[in-house]
C-alpha cells in the first residue's frame, strides 16, 4: 500500500497547492506553480510532524523525481514540428548566442565563487558551485533528476542544494523580472506590457471560463483499437528504452576506455533523461521518415510531460532535507546571490550588445528560463510583448531547440557535474571561461552586424 499512500499525498498536495494560488493574491502575483506550492506546504508539514506522519505517505517521494524527470525529456520533441536548420538558425541565432553566454556563466560565477572564496575562506567543496546551474538553469525538473546522480557519486546533498537553488531561482526570476519590466517601461524600452493588475480574474486564478477551455490534444487513433493516451504513453516508454540502451552503451563503452577516463565516471554516472530526450528525438525523425508521425500529437506528450514535472516538483521540493540547507546557508546564499547578480549584470548590460532587435524581450524570457523555467520565460515574455509583435517569442521557441539539448539538464550538466566532484572546479571554470569566449568571438564574427560591443548604439 505504500505505492497508493504516496500516491495521494501527493495528489493532496497538488491539489491544496492550486487552492491556495486560487485563494491567495500573494501567490497569484508570484506566478508559483500549485506544484512548488504544493510542494513547500509538504515540506512544511514533513518538518513539523514527520514522527506522526505513517512513512508509507512519502517513502516513495524521493526515488520519483529520478524516474520523472525521463518521462518529461522524453517528450520533448514527440509530436513536435521540428523546422530546417537553417529557418531556425535565421531566426534564433543571436538569442542562441545570448543564452549560452547566459548559461555557462552561471557555471562560471559559481564554481569561480567557490574556488576563490568560499572553499579557502569556508571548505566547502568545488562542486557547491554548480548548485546555480543546476537550480536556474535547470530547475526543479533537473535538480530533482539529478537526485540519484548526486547519490551515485557521493555527493547526495547536491539535490537538495539544488532543489532550493531552483525555488529561490523561480521566486526570485519573477520578483526581479517584474522589477526590470517596470524598469523598462520607465526607460522607454518596452510600451505594451500587460500587468497583473491588467489580468482577469480566471487569469489571476489560472482556471479557463467554461467557455474558453482549450483542446488538450488531438486524439490521433480510433479508441477501439488503442486508446490515444495509451499510445502516447507508449511512445514516451519506447523513447526511454532507446535513451536505457545508450545508457548501458555508455557503461560498456567505459569498460574499453583509458584509466584516465574511468576514473573520471562521466560514462558510468551520466544520467538517463537527456538519453530519453535523444530518444524521443530519433523516434519522431524514424516516424516522420515512414510517413506515421502525425500519429503522435505534440499537444498530447506536452499533457503527459507536464503532469509528470508536477508530480516530480511537489515530490522533489517536499523532500528537501533542511538540515543540509540550514548547514549550508551562508555559502548556499553568497551563491544564489552572486547568481542572481550575474543574471541581472546579462539583462542591463549584455543584452543590449549581443541582441539586434526586441534585445529586452528576448533578454527578459531569457531571465526567466534561466533562473526558473521555460514558462516562466513565457510569462515574463507574454508581460512585455502581450500580442507577439515582436521576434522574440519566436527567437525563443527555436532558441529552445538548439539550447535544450546541451544546456540546464542537457548533455553538458550531465558531463559538468562527474567532473566537478572527481577532479575538482578549475577544470570545469576554464572550460566555462573558454565557451563563453567562443561565443563572444562568434557573436563579433557573425552576428555583429557592425554593431560595437562596448558601444552598440555608436554614441
Amino acid at each position: 500500500m505504500t505505492a497508493v499512500a504516496s500516491f495521494c499525498g501527493l495528489c493532496l498536495l497538488l491539489v491544496l497547492g492550486k487552492f491556495l494560488r486560487v485563494k491567495i493574491p500573494l501567490l497569484q502575483r508570484l506566478y508559483l506553480p500549485s506544484s512548488v506550492i504544493g510542494g513547500v506546504v509538504g515540506l512544511i508539514i514533513l518538518t513539523a510532524f514527520k514522527k506522526h506522519i505513517p512513512t508509507a505517505w512519502y517513502e516513495g517521494w524521493n526515488d520519483l523525481p529520478g524516474f520523472l524527470i525521463n518521462i518529461v525529456f522524453a517528450g520533448l520533441f514527440l509530436g513536435a514540428f521540428i523546422p530546417g536548420i537553417k529557418k531556425i538558425w535565421n531566426i534564433a541565432a543571436p538569442q542562441l548566442c545570448y543564452g549560452q553566454i547566459v548559461a555557462w556563466g552561471q557555471y562560471m560565477v559559481g564554481i569561480g565563487l567557490v574556488i576563490v572564496l568560499l572553499g579557502p575562506l569556508m571548505g566547502v567543496p568545488d562542486q557547491l558551485g554548480v548548485i546555480i546551474p543546476v537550480g536556474f538553469e535547470g530547475g526543479h525538473g533537473t535538480a530533482g533528476g539529478l537526485i540519484p546522480v548526486f547519490r551515485e557519486l557521493g555527493w547526495s546533498e547536491g539535490g537538495d542544494l539544488g532543489l532550493a537553488s531552483a525555488t529561490v531561482g523561480m521566486v526570485s526570476a519573477i520578483v526581479i523580472g517584474m522589477w526590470l519590466i517596470n524598469w523598462a517601461v520607465r526607460k522607454g524600452y518596452v510600451q505594451n506590457v500587460r500587468t497583473f493588475d491588467k489580468q482577469t480574474p480566471h487569469e489571476r486564478c489560472g482556471i479557463y471560463p467554461v467557455e474558453e477551455q482549450p483542446r488538450a490534444g488531438r486524439q490521433t487513433v480510433f479508441s477501439d483499437s488503442i486508446d490515444s493516451l495509451a499510445l502516447h504513453m507508449s511512445m514516451v516508454g519506447i523513447s526511454i528504452l532507446i535513451g536505457y540502451i545508450f545508457k548501458l552503451g555508455l557503461e560498456e563503452l567505459n569498460a574499453y576506455a583509458p584509466e584516465s577516463v574511468q576514473s573520471l565516471g562521466i560514462l558510468t554516472s551520466f544520467p538517463l533523461f537527456p538519453l530519453c530526450m535523444i530518444g524521443g528525438l530519433l523516434l519522431q525523425l524514424f516516424l516522420n521518415r515512414v510517413k506515421i508521425g502525425h500519429i503522435v500529437n505534440h499537444g498530447q506528450m506536452q499533457r503527459i510531460s507536464g503532469a509528470a514535472l508536477d508530480f516530480l516538483v511537489v515530490a522533489a521540493v517536499a523532500s528537501i532535507r533542511l538540515e543540509l540547507i540550514v548547514k549550508n546557508w551562508l555559502p548556499f546564499m553568497l551563491l544564489v546571490l552572486v547568481g542572481i547578480l550575474w543574471n541581472i549584470f546579462c539583462v542591463l548590460w549584455l543584452a543590449d550588445r549581443l541582441l539586434p532587435e526586441s534585445w529586452f524581450e528576448q533578454s527578459i524570457a531569457q531571465l526567466g528560463q534561466s533562473m526558473g523555467v521555460t514558462a516562466t520565460g513565457l510569462m515574463l515574455l507574454r508581460t512585455v510583448d502581450p500580442d507577439s509583435e515582436t521576434i522574440a517569442p519566436a527567437a525563443f521557441g527555436y532558441k529552445q531547440l538548439l539550447h535544450e539539448p546541451f544546456m540546464g539538464g542537457g548533455l553538458w550538466t550531465s558531463i559538468a557535474i562527474p567532473l566537478v566532484i572527481k577532479t575538482g572546479g578549475h577544470m570545469v571554470f576554464l572550460i566555462s571561461l573558454i565557451a563563453i569566449t567562443f561565443w563572444l568571438i562568434f557573436w563579433k564574427l557573425f552576428l555583429s552586424q557592425g554593431r560595437k560591443f562596448f558601444n552598440p548604439h555608436g554614441n
